[in-house]
């Protein structure tokens, strides 16, 4: 319930959109080689260029309490990182925006320009000047820890469970119960790590069967909640409400839309950790906000899975897809791709009755570090016929840095952080009104 992914946001439950221009889904360049370097300009100062620059794109996660490493408020954190900000801002590593630029149209499309990497180069080389601090922006204020203001509703474990400090990660299911007489309208939702040291990410799963409840009961470690088998949840959840991972920017939903969370239905909170060497503690919370109106549509999560997974030791490009036929006419407003640590690229597109394409997404350089949701600038219209397409490209060589084997090992669908998975999830609307408006 955390998560707000897919609207999932920090989920951002909600907002996804846009509409980008039809043409072939394989001719969009990526944009991960550096721009060659502009013409140096005369004096760069972090007054003047680069505080408006940090504030805008970096302090919303670095500053303190976030879940950045290191804080970029005021002039003497950013001087003290103006090499690693150069270097990050250079290969496009910060901000974390791994969607190609142009394939797709997305709300806070969060990626630096030339001309803004080129004064970031130059405000290093030129050793840092600070300029008139009298003219230096005030950073942002944030009112609230929660993105969209207090929650109308925060749930979390009754207690903070206990992480060993070493050995494998840890999939976590804490299982909520919810005592609503009537359907609840859910609008946004929000992930706040207790302990980002070790929280990887948060998937918030939905459970009207209450088959969770007798998962936990058998749990026998003396914490709640449960390890679900290969680290997945144990159960055939009936639905979600999204995800979360740093990065993830929590939204509302599109305006009149809603997800619906029906009496009775359990939350199950799975939690990722990556241990960090030493015990830790974490008691993670998720925010609602809630409307007791029906909305006009409700929103839902398609999730776009290939089990199909079978990917032999050294091969550098195992590739593959899945297509999904629009029985119904739906509108779709953001997709949220996942892997593990063999992906390398996923791309997305909708091939429409009349032979037109529309790009959905293409992320060429696929990070585990960085499972970003992205939500669209304008709606999608999808009319029944359609098809959307799913690519992906795997590395399972000894090339790959990030392959977890070495040598490198068969690896099938699984869960666990060192299996793969092919997935992805849009948020969309179909077009009759939500049962009980």
């Amino acid at each position: 319930m955390k998560l707000a992914p897919v609207l999932l946001g920090t989920a951002a439950v909600g907002v996804f959109v846009v509409g980008a221009t039809a043409q072939n889904p394989g001719t969009v360049p990526a944009d991960r080689t550096p721009s060659p370097k502009p013409a140096k300009q005369a004096k760069v100062t972090y007054a003047q260029d680069v505080a408006p620059l940090l504030n805008q794109k970096c302090v919303s996660c670095h500053r303190p309490g976030e879940v950045a490493p290191f804080s970029l408020v005021g002039y003497e954190n950013a001087k003290k990182w103006s090499g690693m900000i150069k270097g990050t801002a250079e290969k496009r590593i910060m901000p974390p925006w791994k969607a190609v630029h142009g394939y797709g149209e997305f709300l806070d499309e969060n990626r630096l320009t030339d001309d803004q990497i080129n004064v970031l180069r130059q405000w290093h080389e030129q050793g840092a000047p600070r300029g008139n601090g009298k003219q230096e922006p005030k950073p942002p204020t944030f009112s609230s820890e929660w993105t969209l203001g207090k929650p109308d509703l925060i749930i979390s474990p009754s207690k903070p469970f206990k992480l060993d400090a070493e050995g494998e990660d840890v999939y976590r299911n804490f299982v909520i119960k919810t005592d609503y007489k009537e359907p609840v309208w859910i609008t946004g939702m929000d992930v706040r790590p207790g302990n980002k040291k070790v929280v990887h990410h948060v998937i918030a799963f939905l459970d009207k069967a209450g088959a969770s409840h007798k998962l936990a009961d058998a749990n026998t470690d003396g914490q709640e909640g449960y390890v679900g088998t290969g680290g997945g949840v144990g159960i055939l959840p009936s639905g979600s409400l999204g995800g979360w991972a740093p990065g993830v920017r929590a939204r509302h939903t599109p305006e009149g839309t809603a997800f619906r969370l029906d009496p009775g239905t359990t939350v199950v909170m799975q939690v990722h950790y990556h241990k960090s060497g030493k015990p830790e503690e974490d008691q993670t919370k998720i925010g609602l906000y809630v409307t007791k109106e029906a909305p006009k549509k409700e929103i839902d999560l398609h999730w776009m899975f290939n089990f199909a997974v079978n990917i032999q030791p050294g091969d550098k490009e195992y590739k593959l897809s899945r297509t999904y036929v629009f029985k119904e006419d739906r509108t779709i407003y953001g997709v949220m791709p996942h892997m593990h640590l063999l992906g390398r690229s996923m791309k997305s597109w909708l091939e429409f009755p009349d032979g037109k394409i529309q790009p959905l997404v293409h992320v060429d350089d696929w990070d585990f570090n960085w499972q970003l949701n992205y939500a669209f600038k304008q709606p999608i219209k999808v009319p029944a016929g359609s098809k959307q397409i799913v690519e992906a490209i795997y590395d399972n060589s000894s090339d790959n840095p990030r392959n977890p084997n070495n040598p490198p090992k068969r690896v099938t669908w699984g869960e666990g952080t060192n299996d793969e998975m092919f997935l992805l999830i849009t948020a969309f609307t179909r077009e009759a009104a939500p049962a009980g408006k």
